[in-house]
C-alpha cells in the first residue's frame, strides 16, 4: 500500500494533480477517501526459497495458479485421513459430548466430499434416500464407537424402525448416561430404561397405545 501510496502522490505531483482530480483516472481520489487506508490486511508471505521462484512472475494471479498448482492438496489424501481417523475414533476415556464433537467434526467435514445431485430434474428421490442412507452411517459411526457400557442401550437404538436423526439418538444417549449417573448415585439399576420406552415410541403414530 506504501508502494501504491507513493505513486498516486508521485502522478499527482508531476501533473498538477491532474489525475487524481479527473474523475475518469484511475488515480482519481474522492474527497473521502484516505490515502493511509489499508484495503488489504494480510499480505502473501512466502519462504525466501519459494518466492525466488515467484519473483518474475507478471501479476499476482498468476503467483497464485503458480502455487495452487505445486502445493494444493488433492481430495484422495485428505479423504483417507479422514476416513482413517473416522475408523480409529472411540470413546474411551471421552465424554460422551466430547466424542460426539469430535465424530461430528470429522463427518462434516468428509461429507463435503460426497458426490451430490444438483441437476434438480431427479423424480426418484435417490438424493433423499442417499441422505438417509448417509445418516444411519452417521448413526453406525456414533454407536460404534462408544464404549461398551452402553451395549444394552446401542442395542435397543439399532432396533429402532425408522432409524431417528444423529442428534436425537446423541440426546437419548446423553439423556441415558445423566439417569444412570443419578442411579448409581442412588443405589438403583435401570440401566437403558430410558431408552427402551423411547423404542417404543411409533414416531409415525405418536405412541404405541
Amino acid at each position: 500500500m506504501a508502494l501504491a501510496t507513493n505513486q498516486i502522490n508521485s502522478s499527482s505531483s508531476t501533473s498538477n494533480s491532474t489525475a487524481v482530480d479527473d474523475v475518469s483516472s484511475p488515480y482519481y481520489l474522492h474527497h473521502s477517501d484516505n490515502l493511509g487506508l489499508v484495503l488489504v490486511s494480510q499480505l502473501l508471505t512466502v519462504s525466501k526459497e519459494i518466492s525466488a521462484s515467484v519473483i518474475y512472475s507478471k501479476s499476482a494471479h498468476d503467483i497464485w495458479i503458480d502455487l495452487k498448482e505445486r502445493f494444493q492438496q488433492r481430495n484422495g489424501p485428505r479423504i483417507f485421513q479422514l476416513r482413517r481417523e473416522l475408523m480409529n475414533l472411540t470413546q474411551v476415556q471421552l465424554s460422551v459430548g466430547v466424542f460426539f464433537t469430535k465424530l461430528k467434526t470429522i463427518w462434516e467435514e468428509l461429507s463435503n466430499y460426497r458426490p451430490i445431485c444438483s441437476c434438480g430434474k431427479c423424480s426418484c428421490d435417490g438424493n433423499k434416500k442417499l441422505s438417509e442412507h448417509y445418516q444411519m452411517e452417521y448413526v453406525m459411526s456414533f454407536l460404534m464407537g462408544l464404549n461398551d457400557t452402553f451395549a444394552q442401550v446401542k442395542g435397543q437404538l439399532l432396533f429402532m424402525d425408522p432409524m431417528t436423526s444423529i442428534n436425537k439418538i446423541f440426546s437419548l444417549v446423553s439423556q441415558e448416561k445423566h439417569q444412570r449417573n443419578i442411579s448409581i448415585n442412588a443405589g438403583i439399576s435401570n440401566t437403558g430404561d430410558s431408552i427402551a420406552f423411547y423404542a417404543k415410541i411409533d414416531p409415525k403414530k405418536g405412541s404405541s397405545g
